[in-house]
């Protein structure tokens, strides 16, 4: 086992970046933004690099790799039953893909259709996916909660009727029989690779064993830019999901993008063991298409980084380390906790990687630092550690750190091509709008909400705000500042910057709260909603939909006010909670498949609460 002996890294976050170009071994390239001050007050930013030309569509990068590495192993998972690992080469794609692709021909699939992805994440799943792409026939990846959880079949049925689709795919036909049986997919086509659901199913064998078409490579040939390749519904967590285009030109290019900002990964093909679910656009986008466009490895990851699924994660990790990782930080989190006093797994999984990188919400530093740790001491150097920003309108990658810096909670810098414009408030907290290839051309059937998606200029309206990490240097990189879309006024006009003080107060409460939601528009003072965490609150003590337990009360109470010994103002002072007793409703659309909750939802389906939260003579209130 290795046993390298590093510097420690200072604290001070500059001399911190210093020590961390020092010591990561990743090929990069510095951060290089052009900025532009305009007489409006709005800034402009955008890379100082080129941007090179990206392939017309994916099938490019199938031919390519199946043509310079046709035996290396392109996907890989675990089979539901047997040992051992089911393997696809780069040759092996193409062929299955070509042959699922002539299977779609023959039922008359083309520009127009859809195809429902209902199930996760899968090598057959992956299959027809590309396949569908190959001929331009857009898939609609589907969260399988949808499916799975008979209360929100509403949701299901909600996209279905949007879409429409020819064909619907499932893994397991015989574990989502009940959603097969849905008057939506009555005359809907379903290929299945198992199981029965007591109506025809198609198998996925049938499709991969059908001869090639005489007809697929003009099909194929037809295939550019603009063609329509996914439609991702985003998770609706403030109105009903909207169905974002997402075409070749945006997958293709925001993966030119990422290469000329990360160029180490044209070095070697790279692999990665991966959960992340596709129906997002971080892992059904971004990472399977960094892995086909690099000719790289990708292993399914049947895992998550829940209490259930960290352990099949872990050991997925731990069959197949990859040299990218890729996470959320309660992953990083809970990877950091299992193997903390195991040096030689750290060894194991952090040897040879290059890239560590996190998205979807702030990494806590401690937990940055023991990555560092791991990886100081497995390989005797830093890979890169970094974020990004960025949503399912943008492909997903806008702004990207691409040096190292050595802290968390920088999302970075503009990527090539991508333009910004901020428009900063007096305190120089900016609204965040971009522009660029990436960008998608708007919601499917929808274009009254696609005309309100972009300002007069053609920038996209993310409804995200931003901060520079230093205002008089913008190679230091922006730091996400909430959403401004939840911010609100008191009656008395003071503006509120509920995403912010949201992250604050779970931080306070971290072991009572689950999740909360910051309350008070037109209102004198902030209130909290409180979804306890579980195990926090003795049951049965409830009052009317009201956590009523004297003692987590009181312990909310006392965190709270010690909250607000460190803050001015009545925008950053919470001074009243109420404990929520019903968890947030997948089935009232509370609660999105991500766990984001639906603000506006629940504050309209519990606006008896809201009252109550807000009347100082309640039982269930706790005055702060």
């Amino acid at each position: 086992m290795n046993t390298h002996v590093i510097e420690r890294a200072p604290k001070d976050p500059t001399a911190r970046a210093d020590w961390a170009r020092r010591h990561t071994l990743t090929r990069f390239v510095p951060h290089k933004v052009i900025r532009e001050d305009r007489a409006d007050g709005s800034i402009l930013l955008r890379s100082g690099y080129d941007l090179p030309k990206p392939v017309a569509n994916t099938g490019v990068w199938l031919h390519e790799w199946a043509e310079k590495a046709p035996y290396r192993v392109a996907v890989s998972e675990r089979p539901v039953e047997g040992p051992g690992w089911r393997n696809i080469t780069y040759l092996e794609l193409l062929q299955q893909v070509r042959a699922i692709a002539s299977a779609l021909l023959a039922r008359g699939l083309g520009e127009g259709d859809t195809i429902a992805m209902m199930s996760g994440n899968g090598l057959d799943h992956l299959l027809l996916s590309l396949a569908a792409q190959y001929i331009g026939v857009p898939v609609v990846p589907l969260a399988e909660q949808y499916s799975l959880i008979t209360e929100a079949h509403g949701r299901l049925i909600y996209v279905l009727d949007k879409v429409t689709p020819k064909m619907a795919f499932v893994d397991d036909a015989t574990r989502y029989a009940a959603a097969l049986a849905l008057p939506q997919l009555a005359d809907v086509e379903i290929v299945a690779a198992r199981g029965e659901a007591g109506r025809p199913v198609t198998p996925m064998s049938a499709l991969v064993h059908t001869e090639e078409s005489p007809e697929l490579d003009a099909a194929h040939a037809k295939v550019g830019p603009d063609t329509l390749a996914k439609i991702l519904f985003t998770s609706g967590s403030s109105s009903d999901p909207k169905g974002v285009l997402t075409t070749h030109r945006m997958m293709c290019v925001n993966q030119v993008q990422m290469e000329v900002a990360l160029p180490f990964l044209k070095d070697h093909a790279p692999r990665i063991t991966d959960w992340l679910p596709w129906n997002h656009v971080f892992g059904g986008s971004h990472n399977v298409n960094m892995m086909l466009s690099h000719g790289g490895t990708l292993t399914i990851d049947s895992g998550k980084p829940t209490g259930r699924g960290f352990a099949t994660t872990l050991k997925n990790r731990t069959d197949r380390p990859g040299t990218l990782a890729f996470n959320v930080p309660v992953g990083w989190n809970m990877l950091v906790d299992a193997i903390k006093d195991d040096p030689a797994t750290q060894e194991h999984l952090f040897k040879d990687q290059q890239l560590l990188f996190y998205a979807g919400a702030s990494l806590p530093q401690d937990v940055w630092e023991a990555l560092e740790q791991f990886c100081l001491r497995a390989r005797g150097g830093l890979p890169m550690m970094i974020s990004s920003w960025g949503l399912t309108e943008t492909a997903p990658a806008c702004v990207m750190v691409h040096e190292p810096i050595g802290r968390s909670g920088v999302i970075g810098v503009p990527l090539p091509a991508v333009e910004l414009k901020l428009i900063p408030d007096a305190d120089m907290r900016c609204e965040i709008r971009v522009k660029g290839p990436n960008i998608m051309p708007g919601y499917y059937g929808d274009p009254e909400k696609t005309a309100q998606a972009f300002d007069e200029e053609g920038f996209f309206i993310t409804g995200d705000a931003v901060r520079f990490v230093d205002p008089e240097d913008e190679n230091r990189g922006l730091v996400f500042d909430g959403r401004v879309s939840e911010d609100f006024k008191l009656d008395t006009g003071t503006w509120v910057q509920a995403g912010n003080l949201r992250m604050t107060a779970l931080k306070e409460l971290a072991g009572l709260a689950q999740d909360v939601v910051i309350c008070g528009h037109d209102r004198g003072e902030v209130g909290l909603f409180i979804f306890p965490a579980p195990g926090a609150a003795e049951p049965g003590e409830v009052t009317e939909g009201a956590v009523t337990d004297t003692h987590l009360m009181t312990q909310i109470e006392v965190k709270l006010r010690e909250m607000n010994a460190h803050v001015t103002g009545s925008a950053k002072r919470i001074t009243r909670a109420i404990v929520l007793a019903e968890p947030p409703s997948l089935e009232h659309h509370e609660i999105t498949d991500k766990g984001s909750l639906n603000i506006k939802k629940i504050l309209t389906r519990r606006a008896d609460l809201l009252e109550r939260l807000y009347d100082n003579e309640d039982p269930a209130l706790i005055r702060v």
